[in-house]
């Protein structure tokens, strides 16, 4: 194998791994704090892409100014149902099973909703739009440069966001539920508005993730069950509650898949990629950063 060659993978899994992280943040905030098992948050992904598709095309709107647009109203959705849906659910629920049961019905429910609503706004065929498709050399290697744009954006984010936990009293507050729930509400931190905080801030990385894959790829209203699943592996890699965990393990998975798609075929990407979610299942079933 050539070095151009190396670097080519090595670039392209981190651009895909970059992608990837920043959609696992927040299902990992969703299901490491809450153990809500929100299997519709790819469709928010899939709002703030549609979002961004119609900004552009219809008003010019640059794509990544939308980001502005779809991560506070994305942010704000999250809010209102957790506050109409979720934490009803959570407030009857009794256990982690019944949290977790409970919330996944409520979320496939969602997912049809949001799903159906896309179908009646923008219809079922392909939409898209070209942004910076065009051609970078990289010491030697050739990428797109709308992708190297949105990693560079998405690892960002995924890093500030990473900041964010370590720093400010709200992220605080949140690993400490997340490390010691009961001892961090005997300090007095509020479950309920931590609660309501993290499922915003969730789907706030579901529709910027959104916006920026608009920018790549093609749509259609059912775009985004494959990126909860992928987030979903993400997560349990990493270990639940681990941002940092997620974030490395985000990064390996795309370089794996890369791996696969450039010595097989692109079939065997998902292939590749539960193959090596079994291996560490079986090896280390806290996931890769897990306790």
């Amino acid at each position: 194998m050539s070095a151009s060659l190396l670097f080519d993978i090595l670039v392209t899994g981190l651009i895909t791994g970059g992608i990837y992280a920043l959609v696992a943040l927040g299902l990992n905030l969703q299901y490491g704090l809450m153990r809500v098992l929100n299997v519709a948050h790819g469709e928010f992904l899939m709002l703030g892409a549609y979002v961004t598709y119609s900004l552009h095309t219809g008003w010019g709107a640059n794509p990544l100014l939308t980001l502005l647009v779809t991560g506070p109203a994305g942010f704000v959705a999250g809010l209102v149902l957790h506050r109409l849906l979720y934490a009803r659910v959570l407030a009857q629920a009794e256990g982690r099973e019944a949290i977790e049961s409970r919330s996944l019905l409520l979320s496939f429910g969602l997912l049809f909703v949001l799903q159906n609503t896309a179908l009646l706004v923008w219809s079922a065929d392909l939409q898209g739009y070209s942004y910076l498709a065009i051609p970078l050399r990289v010491l030697g290697a050739v990428f797109p440069a709308n992708r190297l744009l949105a990693a560079v954006v998405a690892l960002t984010l995924s890093v500030a966001f990473y900041v964010y936990l370590r720093r400010s009293l709200v992220g605080k507050a949140i690993r400490a539920l997340m490390e010691e729930p009961e001892g961090a509400q005997l300090v007095g931190v509020n479950l309920t508005r931590l609660h309501g905080i993290c499922f915003g801030l969730g789907v706030a990385m579901a529709a910027v993730t959104g916006s920026l894959i608009s920018m790549l790829f093609e749509l259609t209203p059912f775009v985004g069950l494959p990126y909860t699943v992928t987030a979903l592996v993400v997560v349990i890699l990493g270990g639940l509650g681990n941002v940092a965990g997620s974030l490395l393990a985000a990064l390996l998975l795309g370089v794996v898949e890369t791996v696969g798609v450039y010595f097989a075929s692109s079939d065997i990407r998902l292939i590749s990629s539960y193959a090596v979610l079994s291996l560490i299942l079986i090896l280390k079933p806290a996931g890769l950063f897990g306790r």
